[in-house]
């Protein structure tokens, strides 16, 4: 039986593409900390992130980098069947540290012949001169991408979230990473399943994203983590998580209205420590959720940029 179409520009197609090969990302995690949790200029944790600022393996925050690097690179190329990798600094706010510590953990990094390229996690308040240089050198010599964490770009929503920044601010470091940085491979983090989110704002987003210099997207919904500021709200009965059904809705909406040469990272989270996780269960479920998703796009006949 023929292997059914993915109705989406999945980011492993643009990697093959682009570097002729499978291609994976190794997660480290090399920040400690980020603006909110250092309370700048009056901020708080964002309502959604847990003890481990988005980290994929919470084990590494106590590892060193080259450790972590071979750890997690023999995983993923036993799981995945991987020859060559990205490295993915993922946990907290990688910029918010030294740039001369960033150049260093860079340059170790691209010590390892089997290593393509840089991919760093940051977000729109974090993006210094010093730090726009670095990664300017760097595209020079190797595939360097920022992931810009925007989540979103509806500012009561970001203030629910208590982000710190604006969808304005947010605009701003997108076009001023791409002004400066040409070269580099510029993607945005967005959060679906937000309170009073409507299909006209999901499809506002794609449409905002298409008039960007944006190469890639992420896509997460929002679920509840223990010991955060949103699982005491859904404790207090303040926030209920959106049924998995509209969220297929919403992810497909905004599939659709999404240029197609936008590769995408994922459709939605997953939350691999299940005893964190509050809720929705489905949250747990990697492989069924993204079976669940394909299935409700091609049930409707829908693909990416079909109505962009």
């Amino acid at each position: 039986m023929p292997e059914l179409p993915i109705p989406y520009y999945p980011i492993s197609r643009f990697y093959k593409e682009r570097f002729g090969t499978k291609v994976h990302k190794i997660s480290v995690a090399t920040a400690e900390t980020c603006p909110n949790r250092e309370g700048i200029r009056g901020m708080k944790t964002c309502n959604f992130c847990d003890q481990w600022g988005s980290a994929a393996y919470s084990k590494n925050l106590e590892k060193p980098l080259s450790q972590q690097i071979d750890e997690v690179k023999k995983i993923v190329a036993e799981k995945r069947r991987a020859e060559k990798f990205l490295i993915y600094f993922q946990a907290y706010t990688t910029t918010f540290s030294r740039v001369s510590k960033l150049r260093e953990q860079f340059e170790l990094a691209l010590s390892y012949p089997d290593i393509v390229g840089i991919v760093v996690g940051t977000r729109p308040d974090c993006i210094s001169a010093s730090f726009l240089e670095t990664c300017n050198e760097m595209a020079k010599r190797t595939f360097m991408s920022v992931e810009l964490g925007v989540q979103s770009f509806d500012n009561p929503t970001l203030e629910w979230m208590r982000r710190g920044h604006t969808g304005e601010e947010s605009i701003k470091a997108i076009h001023k990473i791409s002004s400066a940085c040409p070269d580099v491979n510029l993607g945005v983090h967005l959060i679906f399943g937000n309170p009073n989110e409507t299909e006209e704002m999901v499809i506002e987003t794609a449409r905002k994203i298409n008039s960007l210099p944006v190469h890639n997207v992420k896509l997460h919904h929002m679920h509840v983590l223990k010991n955060t500021a949103l699982a005491d709200e859904y404790a207090a009965g303040g926030f209920a998580p959106m049924e998995q059904q509209k969220y297929f809705h919403h992810c497909m909406v905004f599939l659709q209205h999404l240029r197609a040469d936008i590769p995408v990272h994922r459709l939605a989270a997953f939350s691999s420590r299940w005893d964190e996780l509050v809720a929705p269960a489905w949250t747990s479920f990697k492989m069924e959720m993204y079976q669940g998703m394909l299935s409700y796009m091609r049930d409707r006949q829908a693909t990416q940029g079909q109505h962009a």
